[in-house]
């Protein structure tokens, strides 16, 4: 009985335990079931998004910038395959290991490399060198182990095949800034992304360069590709056609040769710019690839500044250029009439001082068409008092002075035209008469740009009509392959009498036949024009060739052509070089026969001859030779 009362208590000590460690598994597999859910439901997501981050990255696919093209089809601006290194910073531990071994391998400046790395956040990709050359680009792939975080992204580089022609007006393309970055236009770009800096490029920008694409990567420890997988290819920007003619735009800036100035050439007609040249000049290929700081800054700093475009931004007295305006006012304020004569004598005296004429015996009795064809300072000295400053400012105004034309690229400058009002506010003096003999012959406070008088020429070869300059004839969309042309501005007309501009034309057209820029006629066409010799300072005395060049003139001659129907205009300015039916006109002379020559086979084309240049998926074809081209 005893042992059977024995072995009972034992099972029943033994089934309690047994219960002890149910119990005990049950709470563990309860526990065990909590923390997985706690892992997989309520926190999965959020691990899943880490786990995810640690092996993928996603990176920016730049797309093919649009093409620039002249008139005809010429390019002018192209892409060329290019390799870049970037840094993913949320793969270095070591920023300054990293800094050390690509001053070793790749011979960076240290100075450049920890600019660019430490001001960057932990999770940044940084464009650190584009334009890798394949050695460079070989060494980084070689030294995967030593470079953490670096990788190679193929991209394309800008080129300009025309090298510093027209450098001014197609401009150029650079990494965009961290200031630019925050603003509006550019939401959705990187740093390293390429932006226009400068031209047309600039203007254009948003539609240049196209839409960006996006890679989704596999990487490993180091952040080195391991497979891609997914891709959103970029969408390549639209190609442009300028109204340029690169033809006459090569002749301007090398009939300019060294020296400093400007060309401009219109059609009147549409107001397309056919030449807008300034010289000295500067090559876009170099300052798209990004110059080295010192190169960059010898650059701002040139005295002859280069990165300046005359034609837009520089601003001139027009000396006798602008007789053309004071003979518009003349007869449109009804100061006198065109067949009314002023003596000239050499000189007028006004209050104590004499108000000298070019010709130093003077022109004797002139009506207004042989003052423009003498350029006869007197006759527009004492018109030009009689009439008052506040009347030659309304009309200079109506021609378009004093503000910027309106054509398509930044930062265009808008010369002065002075007035009371002006000068009691910006220099709290009042105005004297004598002022106002000065800025009747383009001197004294009077300033344009080259660009300004060429629109003053256009209005007045086509009767007061007066059309704002453009330079994008077209514009080939590359999501559709369609063609759409740019229709011109608006035009206004000046509201001055047809017969006023007749006899400023006859004036204008004496000027060659028999005036102050006989060099200028030509046997291919008729050409009417204007010279103009701007004093840079003050009344001095001696020869010319005795006075430091930086102290000389500058040479003006504004024209248009044919006499009858004109299809262009130029204005030529020439920086320091005298008179301008010596140094000017011939260079305006060539330029108008060379269009001549050019345009008897016909005008531009229509859109639908325009050909495709055959881009595919944002890939560069090579371009046509100009010969074998429609003309655009």
């Amino acid at each position: 009985m005893l042992e059977s009362d024995q072995q009972a208590s034992e099972l029943v000590d033994i089934q309690g335990r047994l219960i002890l460690i149910k119990i005990g598994l049950l709470l563990l597999i309860a526990l065990l079931g909590l923390r997985l859910w706690q892992l997989q439901v309520r926190d999965g997501h959020e691990y899943q998004e880490m786990a995810k981050d640690n092996r993928t990255r996603s990176i920016m696919l730049e797309p093919a910038r649009g093409l620039l093209y002249d008139r005809h089809g010429q390019l002018l601006a192209n892409n060329v395959p290019s390799f870049n290194l970037y840094v993913s910073l949320e793969d270095v531990n070591d920023r300054d290991a990293l800094v050390d071994e690509l001053i070793a391998r790749l011979h960076f400046t240290e100075k450049d490399l920890v600019d660019k790395l430490s001001a960057q956040r932990r999770s940044a990709t940084v464009k650190i060198k584009g334009g890798l050359s394949l050695k460079e680009a070989a060494i980084v792939e070689s030294h995967r182990l030593t470079l953490p975080g670096t990788f190679i992204q193929p991209e394309y580089l800008r080129k300009y095949p025309i090298g510093g022609y027209a450098s001014h007006v197609i401009g150029y393309v650079g990494e965009i800034s961290e200031a630019k970055l925050k603003e509006e236009e550019y939401q959705g770009l990187h740093q390293g992304s390429m932006v226009g800096q400068y031209g047309v490029e600039r203007t254009y920008d948003r539609a240049l360069r196209g839409v960006s694409g996006r890679e989704l990567l596999e990487v490993d420890a180091l952040g080195h590709k391991k497979q891609s997988i997914s891709v959103r290819k970029p969408s390549a920007g639209d190609d442009f056609y300028l109204t340029l003619d690169i033809r006459l735009q090569r002749l301007a800036e090398d009939l300019l040769e060294d020296e400093a100035g400007a060309v401009v050439a219109l059609d009147p007609r549409t107001g397309g710019v056919l030449v807008l040249a300034s010289r000295p000049s500067f090559d876009p290929t170099a300052l798209s690839g990004g110059l080295p700081f010192a190169e960059w800054k010898s650059l701002l700093n040139d005295a002859r500044h280069p990165l300046t475009n005359r034609a837009i931004q520089g601003q001139y007295p027009p000396g006798s250029t602008f007789k053309i305006v004071m003979a518009a006012a003349v007869l449109g304020s009804q100061t006198a009439q065109g067949t009314d004569e002023v003596f000239c004598q050499g000189g007028f005296r006004f209050g104590r001082r004499t108000y000298r004429d070019w010709k130093r015996g003077g022109h004797g009795s002139v009506e207004l068409i042989d003052a423009l064809a003498q350029s006869c300072d007197v006759y527009f000295y004492k018109l030009g008092n009689r009439m008052g400053i506040e009347t030659i400012a309304s009309y200079s105004k109506q021609f378009g002075l004093g503000q910027k034309t309106g054509i398509d690229l930044p930062s265009e400058r808008s010369g002065l035209v002075p007035t009371g009002e002006w000068k009691r506010r910006v220099k709290n003096e009042p105005w004297y008469p004598g002022e106002t003999i000065s800025v009747s012959i383009g001197q004294g406070f009077m300033t344009a740009t080259p660009l300004q008088m060429a629109q003053v020429v256009a209005a007045t070869a086509m009767n007061g009509r007066v059309v704002t300059p453009r330079l994008v004839h077209a514009i080939r969309k590359r999501g559709t392959g369609m063609m759409e042309e740019v229709v011109p501005s608006s035009s206004r007309q000046l509201p001055i009498p047809p017969a006023v501009f007749q006899q400023i034309r006859q004036g204008l057209e004496a000027v060659v036949t028999k005036g102050t820029a006989k060099r200028s006629q030509s046997s291919l066409v008729s050409i009417a024009g204007k010279t103009g010799t701007a004093q840079v300072v003050a009344l001095r005395s001696g020869p010319e060739k005795d006075i430091p060049k930086e102290f000389r003139d500058h040479a003006w001659f504004v024209a248009y052509a044919p006499v009858d129907e004109p299809t262009i205009v130029v204005v030529v300015l020439a920086e320091h070089m005298g008179h301008g039916g010596s140094a000017a006109a011939p260079i305006a002379k060539e330029l108008i026969e060379a269009h001549v020559k050019f345009t008897s086979g016909g005008e531009m084309a229509s859109e639908e001859q325009i050909e495709s240049v055959g881009h595919e998926d944002g890939v560069e074809s090579s371009p046509k030779p100009l010969e074998e081209r429609p003309s655009l």
